[in-house]
């Protein structure tokens, strides 16, 4: 067979190979209607256990306010908020009363503790007498980062104590804030994460 006479031939043979025709819409509408339905579904079992986590943890008590008048502030700080978890369990995430949302945050220190500025989100604050330690970490509640990336300030409110996770937009920042946090005259509390 001579090559002309063969790429002729695979040009017919190309020529009828086409798509066909689409005949059951019916069929496929159902199915793209059956795959929305299922994903709201799911969507919905996911915030129904959101819901009920935050029902569970319905005794954690009120989060303190921000008072009137703060002194000067020791440090700043502008990065995120991964979430609150039970102190040493880095999965279980607390929802109650905003904890649970990931968000923007703007951290300041001062002598009467840290106020958590939260755009889009409640704002807290963990008063002095609250605070227990703060350390670095690599994981915390479905948010994993490179070790040591995670500022985890350990705090009691009420008889839980909480982990709450940060991250600087300066990863350096996070030495300053241990050390200035620990050197706080506070109860000497250590609660080393779970093993990763």
């Amino acid at each position: 067979m001579t090559p002309a006479l063969f790429n002729l031939g695979g040009a017919a043979l190309a020529a009828e190979q086409k798509s066909a025709e689409v005949t059951h819409w019916g069929a496929r509408i159902a199915w793209v209607v059956g795959v929305l339905i299922f994903i709201g579904f799911v969507y919905w079992l996911m915030r129904q256990g959101w819901k009920w986590r935050g029902t569970l943890q319905s005794d954690l008590p009120e989060l303190p306010a921000v008072p009137k008048a703060t002194g000067p502030a020791t440090l700043s700080m502008s990065g995120r908020y991964h979430g609150s978890t039970t102190a040493g369990q880095w999965l279980d995430r607390i929802v109650a009363h905003g904890l649970g949302v990931r968000s923007k945050a703007e951290l300041t220190l001062t002598a009467e503790g840290v106020n958590v500025v939260r755009p889009g989100a409640n704002d807290f604050f963990i008063p002095a007498d609250a605070l227990r330690e703060a350390r670095t970490e690599k994981a915390i509640a479905g948010k994993v980062l490179p070790e040591g990336g995670l500022l985890v300030v350990t705090w009691a409110h009420g008889d839980k104590l909480i982990d709450s996770g940060f991250r600087s937009d300066r990863a350096s920042e996070h030495a300053a804030w241990i050390e200035a946090i620990n050197s706080m005259n506070h109860p000497t509390t250590t609660t080393e994460g779970a093993a990763r």
